[in-house]
C-alpha cells in the first residue's frame, strides 16, 4: 500500500524517483470565426442593403440567401414559400415556412408548438426581425 502511495506521490510531484508525469490530453480548439464576423451577423453592403454572414460558406449573403442556405442545410423548406400558414394539425416541430407578406418575406420555424420567426429560434442578428415581412408576421 505504501508503495502505491509513494508512486502516486512521485507522479504528482514531478518524479523525484525518475518517474515522469502522465501526459495531459490536448484541449480541443474551439471553432473560430473570422474576426468581426459571426454566423448570422448583419451589416450593410456598399449600397446600404443588409447582408448576413454565413459561417458555413464563409461569406456575406443577402438576407434571403442566408435564410435559403439555412433551410437547405436543414432539409429544405418544409412548407415552401406561401402567403398563408399550413393547417396546424399537419405541422411538426422544426418545420420551416417562407411566408410571403405584402411587406416582404420572413423565414418561420415551428418551435415549441407554434410558428416563430426563425431568428427568434436561432438568435441570429436582431436585424432579421426588422427585415421584409418579419415585423408583421403576427399581425
Amino acid at each position: 500500500m505504501s508503495f502505491v502511495l509513494l508512486l502516486l506521490f512521485a507522479l504528482l510531484q514531478g518524479s523525484p524517483a525518475g518517474l515522469t508525469t502522465l501526459p495531459q490530453p490536448a484541449l480541443a480548439e474551439p471553432a473560430t470565426e473570422a474576426p468581426g464576423q459571426r454566423h448570422g451577423q448583419v451589416k450593410s453592403d456598399a449600397s446600404g442593403q443588409p447582408q448576413a454572414y454565413d459561417q458555413n460558406q464563409g461569406q456575406w449573403l443577402t438576407m434571403e440567401a442566408f435564410w435559403q442556405a439555412y433551410a437547405d442545410e436543414n432539409g429544405g423548406l418544409t412548407w415552401g414559400k406561401r402567403s398563408d400558414y399550413p393547417p396546424y394539425d399537419e405541422v411538426k416541430e422544426g418545420d420551416t415556412l417562407w411566408v410571403e407578406l405584402p411587406q416582404g418575406p420572413c423565414l418561420m420555424e415551428f418551435f415549441h408548438a407554434r410558428w416563430r420567426r426563425a431568428n427568434d429560434v436561432r438568435r441570429w442578428d436582431p436585424s432579421f426581425n426588422d427585415y421584409g415581412g418579419c415585423p408583421n408576421v403576427f399581425d
